[in-house]
């Protein structure tokens, strides 16, 4: 098992690239199931996740080369006659989003049986809205022995209406809703980059989707796709932790590849903390630091809100401002598993319910961590670019779900960070 050790101290300074999304991936390799043929992804970033969800539909009967082309971050995917229909739990228990298996392979192949999902510990994440969604266009679903069995004959429009926003239970009832017959109406969706990114790719398949990144997506059904041949865009949670990583560092770095647009709740946090940043070019954007943090209060919420999956990284950032921040988790209710951690460091941090209470410390100091999921690892590294001394931190496969080789980009801009075997 891998471990990373980081001398903190460096300000980091340079350019770096940013990968294609984990999380706008994921769904679109599940999409490729819905149409014969060859597909094509580009930019397909090099992550744990990612491998997994090869492996599945490799499982399931479709061709996976990758590094296809000329490209190394390229993925052919080719689907050919009829495919298997489980997602066995070997697989399924690593990945939660292995689940976005299950509306396509019931609107084309009429039946799905798929583990219940399983991913980072970061409280209950249950897949209620994609059954609700599915049953609602027509599959008979049944539960049993760990598994959703999802039948039908064929799928047909409805009016779905999702109690809560939830990204990839928008994503999956909306795969399902294409090849329904006659119009879904889906209400209360999630509005992230990722739904809107999966539609886009949809449409080019010759999907008929209207409204994504709205609340409200209207689907005409069609009776058939073809190939989907797309490039998947940058990592916006990537990038937002190379921000961090140049503000907490008092460094100077630029991204490059990256999608600035997607990014504005976490920037009005950051200059609100004092952070210079400067979008240099339409894909660039530059962090300059300041060697005085002002602290900042927060509240994750859905998209286009502060997003969940910055909240460790930013509390990482606020350890070290001068003064007390309020972060409040709003959307999962296990999310401060990282703070225990960042106390080992020298953090002062206090935990009211489901808000955080963080007084900003003049120093952190190097120590033996242990990450408990993937953003939480995040973090631990940034506060270890900032500690005296030397971080230890376990637990990296966490990591190397949802950040491409995230150590040797940071060596590229002058951490001190490796990796070693234990």
């Amino acid at each position: 098992m891998d471990k990373l050790l980081v001398k903190g101290g460096a300000p980091l300074h340079g350019e770096v690239a940013v990968s294609g999304a984990k999380n706008a991936t994921l769904p679109l390799m599940a999409a490729t199931l819905l149409a014969e043929g060859e597909s094509l992804l580009e930019n397909v970033p090099d992550l744990a996740d990612v491998r997994t969800m090869a492996r599945l539909l490799e499982r399931l009967g479709v061709q996976v080369a990758r590094g296809a082309g000329k490209a190394s971050h390229a993925f052919s995917l080719t689907v050919s006659g009829a495919l298997q229909f489980e997602a066995p739990y070997d697989l399924v228990k690593t990945m939660r989003a292995s689940v976005l298996v299950l509306g396509p392979l019931v609107a084309r192949f009429g039946r799905a049986r798929v583990a219940l999902p399983g991913g980072c510990a970061i409280g209950a994440r249950p897949i209620d809205q994609h059954l609700k969604g599915l049953e609602a266009l027509g599959a008979k679903i049944v539960l049993e022995h760990g598994y959703v069995e999802a039948t039908a004959k064929k799928l047909k429009g409805a009016s779905i209406v999702f109690d809560m926003p939830t990204v990839t239970g928008t994503e999956n009832v909306l795969m399902a809703a294409v090849l329904a017959e006659g119009i879904t109406q889906l209400e209360n969706c999630a509005c992230e980059p990722e739904v809107v990114e999966l539609a886009a790719a949809l449409n080019g398949m010759g999907a008929r989707i209207a409204g994504a990144g709205t609340k409200s997506i209207t689907v005409i059904g069609v009776n058939a796709l073809g190939p989907m041949q797309h490039e998947v865009e940058p990592d916006r949670i990537e990038a937002g932790t190379l921000l961090i990583a140049g503000a907490i560092t008092g460094g100077d770095v630029t991204l490059t590849r990256c999608a600035p647009a997607h990014l504005e709740s976490l920037i009005v946090k950051l200059r609100a903390a004092g952070v210079r940043i400067d979008a240099t070019a339409g894909d660039r954007l530059r962090v300059r630091a300041t060697t005085k943090l002002s602290p900042v209060d927060l509240e994750t919420q859905p998209y286009p809100g502060f997003p969940t999956d910055m909240q460790a990284q930013f509390m990482a950032l606020m350890t070290v401002a001068r003064g007390t921040s309020i972060i409040k988790e709003s959307v999962f209710e296990n999310r401060f598993m990282h703070v225990l951690e960042l106390t080992r460091m020298g953090a002062f941090i206090q935990i009211d319910g489901h808000q955080a209470v963080v007084q900003g410390v003049k120093r952190l100091s190097g120590a033996p961590v242990m990450a408990s999921d993937l953003r939480a690892s995040a973090a631990l590294v940034l506060a270890g670019l900032r500690a005296e001394g030397t971080t230890e931190i376990q637990r990296v496969y966490h990591l190397d779900r949802g950040y491409e080789r995230l150590e040797k980009k940071l060596r590229k801009l002058g951490a001190n960070i490796r990796r070693v075997s234990t």
